[in-house]
């Protein structure tokens, strides 16, 4: 008797437990994933909010007083850069500066005035106001070379080149400024491309070519610059600097007239 009640006891838990509602599934449903805001472009170092710079050409980069030239208006290019380094670069690498220009002038001197006199008479084939023309040409290179936002970058820039022209022979100057030209140039299309981003318009950065390294042995720029009139340069050394208060340079005086 006990064990029939029993089994029908079992029978009937059985059957209530069956009857028992089940537990529903609840989904649960991850929270947005909230992307981390980007901060904006910083101004770059030395920009101002209403200044003009070249607009970005369809491949990215920007029209500056180098591009399309000849081999020797290459050579006479890098040397105007390296003109201004000599004479605006301050700091601690301004004596190695200076010293690294004097002995470019003096181990180039025949591929310079080469290069000078050559570059002179594309100048010339092209009419009779052919030196106002090459003046005006000097003077927006100059002011390029000397736009004082990318000073720091481009000081830096001139005395890499500088120490690594102190083994190149006359025979590979030309294929040396046609490699370095576009690394002191690089700091100033570098900073148009950080004021673009700044100001909402940022441009793809260009690729650039390697080229090899030679065996050891347009027109517009910034409109906050000042205008310099620019004379044929000339090839003088520049003098080491003195304690203060400034260095005096002996190279171009008329760059600054």
């Amino acid at each position: 008797m006990s064990r029939r009640f029993a089994l029908l006891s079992f029978t009937a838990v059985a059957l209530v437990a069956g009857c028992a509602p089940k537990p529903k599934t609840v989904a649960v449903v991850a929270p947005p994933v909230v992307a981390a805001p980007v901060a904006a472009p910083a101004m770059p170092k030395g920009a101002s909010p209403t200044m003009v710079i070249p607009v970005a050409l369809p491949d990215g980069t920007y029209p500056t007083p180098n591009r399309n030239l000849t081999p020797a208006a290459k050579v006479w290019h890098l040397r105007a850069a390296l003109n201004v380094a000599a004479l605006a670069c301050r700091g601690p690498q301004e004596g190695a500066i200076i010293a690294s220009y004097n002995a470019l002038l003096s181990a180039q001197k025949p591929v310079l005035a080469k290069a000078e006199a050559t570059y002179a008479s594309e100048w010339k084939s092209g009419g009779r106001d052919w030196q106002d023309r090459y003046d005006d040409a000097m003077t927006r290179l100059y002011n390029f070379f000397s736009q004082s936002p990318a000073r720091d970058d481009f000081c830096a820039a001139a005395s890499t080149v500088l120490a690594q022209s102190a083994g190149v022979t006359a025979d590979a100057m030309p294929a040396f400024a046609a490699q370095q030209l576009p690394t002191l140039e690089r700091p100033f299309t570098d900073f148009y491309r950080a004021f673009d981003a700044w100001r909402g318009r940022a441009t793809p950065a260009p690729v650039y070519a390697q080229q090899p390294r030679p065996a050891l042995a347009s027109r517009q720029y910034a409109s906050n610059m000042t205008v310099q009139t620019i004379t044929q340069a000339r090839l003088q050394p520049i003098s080491q600097p003195v304690p203060p208060p400034q260095p005096r340079l002996k190279l171009d005086p008329s760059v600054f007239q």
